[in-house]
């Protein structure tokens, strides 16, 4: 189903940081949250042509000729390049970010169970999902706006609390996260910025379909009360909730945007 249409401008001129921003999910939160009236940072790990896509979609929507935003290539498991990031956001827009919306992660195909996972697919899980996110959420809790408007959201994952089979790296990837938004909520106290973690069931994008068969899909959707996958535009809107100043008090929260399928 699309987005629900929502008020423009409840994120007026506000920055917003979007980490793996060229597909999925995070492709429809940087949509999303640029139809608020948010400047956006497209932040993308290889795929410079879909990312240059969505910039180009954003600008050519705006009424003015400002930039509303840009593409930035950076590898969320390396500091220097998360500081880049946040650098390239203040140089192109002249002022820090108030919104990181980290949704960068990764995923086997191949759902090894535990037994036979390869040491190489658990490093680089974690790297990715969880070093990843505690170097971006690190660099927001110093960087971004204080006072009032300060947005954290972790994208997560429903399988923290299902544990499906085959999800022996990805979920706990995914717990760590968790578990540090609600930490991170709290260190932050007296500086205006909230954290929180969206945490998806099944939604049909890429990572969801890749290696799976008909089978799998079909038990996806069977389990979900609601008799169908998530959809990108399902999740988008409260991202985009908890970035505006109406969801300020929300804050240390894990919400499952799931359709009941947890």
């Amino acid at each position: 189903m699309a987005a629900a249409s929502a008020p423009q401008n409840q994120l007026s001129d506000r920055v917003a940081i979007v980490t793996g921003a060229s597909r999925g999910i995070g492709r429809a939160v940087a949509l999303h949250l640029a139809s608020l009236g948010a400047r956006v940072v497209i932040n993308y790990a290889s795929n410079a042509a879909l990312a240059d896509s969505i910039a180009a979609q954003i600008n050519s929507a705006a009424k003015s000729d400002n930039v509303r935003a840009i593409t930035v290539q950076a590898d969320v498991s390396n500091p220097d390049q998360v500081k880049s990031l946040f650098d390239a956001a203040e140089s192109a827009f002249g002022a820090p970010a108030h919104i990181l919306v980290n949704s960068a992660g990764v995923l086997d195909s191949k759902l090894p169970s535990i037994a036979d996972m390869p040491l190489e697919e658990f490093d680089r899980t974690f790297s990715i999902n969880a070093r990843g996110a505690f170097l971006c959420c690190r660099e927001a809790a110093n960087r971004l706006k204080r006072g009032g408007g300060g947005r954290i959201v972790c994208l997560t994952t429903s399988v923290v609390a299902s544990l499906k089979v085959g999800y022996g790296a990805y979920a706990p990837s995914k717990a760590a996260v968790e578990t540090m938004v609600k930490i991170l909520a709290k260190e932050l106290k007296g500086t205006g910025i909230t954290a929180n973690a969206v945490a998806p069931g099944p939604v049909a994008t890429e990572m969801f379909f890749a290696g799976k068969t008909e089978e799998a899909i079909k038990k996806a959707v069977d389990d979900c009360p609601l008799g169908r996958l998530g959809e990108t535009g399902d999740v988008a809107p409260l991202v985009g909730f908890l970035a505006t100043d109406a969801g300020e008090w929300v804050n240390g929260q894990v919400i499952r945007v799931n359709g009941g399928y947890v």
